[in-house]
C-alpha cells in the first residue's frame, strides 16, 4: 500500500489495538502465569469447567480480550456489560435472556453463558446484589474486569464466589513481541517502510500497557512524513509524543501500590524513598489530605508511643494543608513524612488494641466489679455497686493497687512496651505499679528511680 495512504486508511480501519486483538491463547501476549501451559486458567479453559472469576489488573493488559478468548474457545454465549453505563435494568435483561437461553439448549453439552461485566468496581451494592443468585445458581459464569483492589470494590458475598486471578502489566519481552507482532502482521503496517532503529522509550512510555503500546506506534508512524522511511527512535518517538502522561492513576491500582510503597518506607525509616513516593502521588494528582490522613495514622500506627510527637505533628500537617491547600502543602507534606520516616518505630499500641478487640469479641459477657461500677441510686449503693473501690488520688504516688479487669480476665496483659527509649519510661513506671504483670524493677532501675 502506498504509504501516503496510511493516514486515509487509519481513519477508516478500526484502531490498531483493536486490529491487533488476539482471537485465541497462542496469539495473547503476557500473563504466562494465568494462560501458559498448566496455568490455572489455561486447565480451565482446556477442561471445559469454568467458574465465575474477578480479573484484577493495570489497564491494558488484557482483561477484557482473555474474557472473550475463553467465550470463544469454549463456544459459550457471551454477554458483555459496561458498569459505567449499565444499571439494575441491564442486568436483569441479561440474566433473564441467560435463562431463556439455557432452557433452549437443555439436555446438550453447551455451558452457561459467560457474564462479562468491564469495571465491575464501578457497580454499587445493589447492582453487585442483583448478580448474586444467578452467580450462585449458575445461570450464568460471572467474569469481572477491574482496575481496582477487588478487597474494597467488590461486595463480600460476590467475592466470596468469585475466584481473584492478578493480571500483571507486560514485560519488555511482551512489549517487543506486541510490538514485532504488529509490525509484521497488521494489514496496514506491513505493507509501510518501517524501519526500527530504538524501542526503549516506545516500551517505556507504555508503562506496560498493550494498547497504550499500540496507540503510541500508531501515532508516532502517523505523525511522521509519509514521503521517506518511517524511522522508530528514541528521538523520533520523543518527540513525537514530548511526554508521558503520568502513569499514576487516583482509581486504579497504581493508587494502591504508590501509597503502599510510601506507607512501608515511612515504617522501614527511609525518608528518601517516602518523600518520592509522595512526590509521585503528588505530581500524580493525589488529593493532599489523603497523603495527610495516611500520615496521620503512620503516626499513631507505626510510630506510637515510640514518640507521641509525631501525631502532633501529622495532626497540625493535616489542619496546614486543609488551610493552604496546594502547591504550598507539598511542604508540611514532606516536613511531616521526613519526620515520621525518620522516628523510631513501635506498633505497640496498634498491636494492644488489636488484641483488646479480639478479647472483646470473645468476652462480651464478662461482668465488670462491682466496686468499678457507677452507683447513682441507693439501690445500687445496698447492692455493692463502687463499694471497695480505691481512689488513686489518695494513695502514695497516686496509684492504688487493685484489680481492674473482669474477674475472668484477671492477669490479661495486652499493652507490651516496645524496645524505644520513651516506652523504657513506661515500662519501668508499669513495673512500678504493676510488676506481677511486667515483671520486677532491676536494681540499677530502683536507682534510678
Amino acid at each position: 500500500m502506498p504509504q501516503d495512504d496510511f493516514s486515509a486508511r487509519s481513519r477508516v480501519l478500526p484502531p490498531l489495538p483493536e486490529r491487533m486483538r488476539p482471537r485465541n491463547l497462542d496469539e495473547y501476549v503476557g500473563q504466562k502465569h494465568l494462560v501458559g501451559a498448566g496455568a490455572v486458567l489455561r486447565n480451565m479453559i482446556e477442561s471445559g469447567n469454568l467458574t465465575s472469576f474477578i480479573l484484577w489488573g493495570p489497564p491494558g493488559v488484557g482483561k477484557t480480550t482473555l474474557a472473550r478468548i475463553i467465550a470463544g474457545t469454549l463456544d459459550r454465549e457471551f454477554y458483555p456489560l459496561s458498569a459505567i453505563s449499565s444499571g439494575v435494568k441491564d442486568i436483569r435483561d441479561i440474566l433473564d435472556k441467560a435463562r431463556a437461553d439455557r432452557a433452549s439448549v437443555f439436555g446438550t453439552q453447551k455451558g452457561a453463558p459467560i457474564l462479562f461485566i468491564d469495571e465491575i468496581h464501578r457497580f454499587s451494592k445493589s447492582q453487585q446484589d442483583a448478580l448474586l443468585g444467578a452467580v450462585e445458581d449458575g445461570t450464568v459464569v460471572l467474569i469481572g474486569a477491574t482496575t481496582e483492589n477487588p478487597s474494597f470494590e467488590v461486595i463480600n458475598p460476590l467475592l466470596s464466589r468469585c475466584q481473584v486471578y492478578v493480571l500483571k502489566s507486560l514485560d519488555v519481552e511482551d512489549l517487543q513481541a506486541l510490538l514485532e507482532r504488529a509490525l509484521s502482521q497488521d494489514e496496514v503496517l506491513r505493507n509501510l517502510d518501517i524501519r526500527v532503529e530504538e524501542t526503549q522509550a516506545l516500551l517505556r512510555m507504555s508503562g506496560g500497557d498493550a494498547r497504550k503500546l499500540l496507540n503510541l506506534l500508531e501515532i508516532v508512524i502517523d505523525s511522521l512524513p509519509k514521503d521517506q522511511p518511517v524511522i522508530i527512535s528514541n528521538e523520533t518517538v520523543t518527540t513525537c509524543l514530548q511526554s508521558n502522561s503520568a502513569r499514576y492513576d487516583k482509581g486504579g491500582e497504581m493508587h494502591y501500590d504508590i501509597i503502599s510503597a510510601f506507607i512501608k518506607s515511612v515504617r522501614g525509616s527511609d525518608p528518601n524513598a517516602a518523600v518520592y513516593y509522595m512526590a509521585r502521588m503528588i505530581d500524580g494528582g493525589e488529593d493532599p489530605l489523603f497523603i495527610a490522613r495516611r500520615l496521620c495514622i503512620l503516626a499513631a500506627e507505626d510510630i506510637g508511643l515510640a514518640n507521641p510527637n509525631a501525631l502532633l505533628l501529622a495532626n497540625a500537617c493535616f489542619q496546614v494543608v486543609q488551610n493552604i491547600g496546594m502547591p504550598e502543602g507539598r511542604i508540611p507534606l514532606a516536613e511531616t513524612a521526613i519526620y515520621l520516616a525518620s522516628s523510631p518505630k513501635s506498633n505497640s499500641a496498634y498491636m494492644a488494641i488489636a488484641k483488646g478487640l479480639e478479647l472483646a469479641k470473645n468476652t462480651q459477657a464478662a461482668s465488670v466489679p462491682l466496686y468499678l461500677r457507677n452507683a447513682p441510686t441507693k439501690l445500687m449503693e445496698e447492692l455493692g455497686y463502687s463499694d471497695g473501690y480505691k481512689y488513686a488520688h489518695d494513695y502514695p504516688g497516686h496509684f492504688a493497687d487493685l484489680e481492674f479487669m473482669p474477674q475472668s480476665l484477671e492477669g490479661t496483659v495486652l499493652y507490651e512496651p516496645a524496645e524505644n527509649r520513651h516506652e523504657a519510661g513506661l515500662k519501668s513506671y508499669l513495673q512500678s505499679c504493676w510488676p506481677k504483670y511486667y515483671g520486677s524493677l532491676s536494681k540499677e532501675e530502683n536507682q534510678k528511680g
